[in-house]
């Protein structure tokens, strides 16, 4: 899990489906991760995946998202995302306003 700062900050929450045309995604997805991990103002991400897929990453600022959502190689693959591998999805942005942790 993603060790976070305290709040506030951020939450980006792509929930998504994919067609049945997915050659190339995982790799893709991947140097996603790689290259947001790189984007100044990131914090972290989670992600899980059955029949719908669910990430939600973690930003310092609104302006670092919107970085993000506009650097380049990202704007290349959201548009082979709408174009080949997803069916559907759902951007949600939240401000994370408090968090409690549980582990053992």
């Amino acid at each position: 899990m993603t060790d976070l700062p305290d709040p506030p900050y951020y939450a980006v929450i792509f929930i998504s489906k994919l067609s049945e045309h997915t050659q190339g995604y995982e790799t893709m997805a991947e140097r996603m991760v790689e290259l947001a991990r790189s984007q100044p103002g990131f914090l972290g991400l989670e992600s899980a995946r059955s029949e719908v897929g669910i990430t939600v990453s973690f930003w310092s600022d609104r302006g670092s998202i919107q970085k993000w959502r506009d650097q380049a190689d990202h704007k290349m693959a959201q548009k082979l995302g709408r174009d080949k591998w997803y069916r559907s999805y759902d951007i949600h942005i939240a401000r994370v306003e408090a968090h409690r942790r549980y582990r053992r």
